[in-house]
């Protein structure tokens, strides 16, 4: 079976959870929404273009090998908002019309936003089906001269070391792991093998069953010009722990 596989690194990060009132967490990886939202800016796939996204989700896999979770960082944000009674009868649809509202009705709110600093992965993908819009190595090319810029999950976020996309062959998703090889940032001290590694239950991953467990995790992409995800069941390796 033929992977792509590419090396992740920035020294801040942020992996989006469910996010409720002003705090906006971030998990401890990426998620399979992150690597196919990476994947669509390479080649040039707008949010807006449901079916193109939605191509994505169906015919390709997605695996994260995470090597280095990094420390996490939250940073605090004071912002303007109208009180919701203001908005009531008020169409609201930008950032623009909430402020629309007369200054002296602004309220300021704090909210958190949470980053991880340093943290390091190889993400995986796959064909799902025999006739997919598009081949590994075309995703691989476009990764190597992507149309939009790449970030990790902010735009705040870009990539500070070269993701050096590669196409591999392995019978499991571990024969893969230890296929590929990437020149990896200097500054960090990383493990020679990954932390943990998670993927769907849709290909042979060569892991020891007593190490692997399943998890829901909401990234399963349903619309990106909504934000919508989903529930999807997730199958965990957990090789080592982090380092203190």
């Amino acid at each position: 079976m033929q992977y792509l596989a590419f090396q992740l690194y920035a020294p801040l990060a942020s992996f989006g959870a469910p996010a409720v009132g002003e705090s906006r967490p971030t998990d401890a990886y990426m998620g399979r929404s992150a690597v196919l939202g990476l994947i669509a800016a390479a080649l040039g796939i707008r949010r807006n273009d449901d079916e193109a996204q939605q191509a994505l989700s169906r015919h390709y896999g997605v695996a994260i090998a995470v090597f280095a979770e990094g420390l996490l960082l939250r940073d605090y944000h004071t912002s303007q908002v109208p009180r919701a009674s203001d908005m009531k009868r008020r169409p609201h649809a930008t950032r623009s019309d909430e402020l629309s509202v007369p200054r002296r009705d602004l309220k300021t709110i704090l909210s958190t936003r949470d980053y991880r600093q340093d943290s390091y992965s190889i993400a995986l993908s796959w064909q799902r089906a025999e006739s997919p819009p598009r081949t590994l190595a075309t995703l691989r090319d476009a990764l190597l001269t992507p149309r939009f810029t790449l970030y990790l999950g902010r735009k705040a976020c870009p990539l500070a070391w070269p993701i050096q996309p590669q196409l591999v062959d392995g019978a499991t998703l571990r024969d893969a792991l230890a296929a590929v090889h990437f020149e990896r940032p200097t500054e960090l001290k990383l493990p020679a093998q990954p932390l943990r590694v998670s993927w769907e239950d849709d290909v042979a991953s060569g892991f020891d069953d007593a190490t692997v467990y399943a998890v829901p995790r909401k990234d399963e992409p349903v619309s990106r010009m909504r934000w919508q995800f989903t529930d999807r069941a997730e199958q965990v390796a957990l090789l080592a722990e982090p380092s203190p």
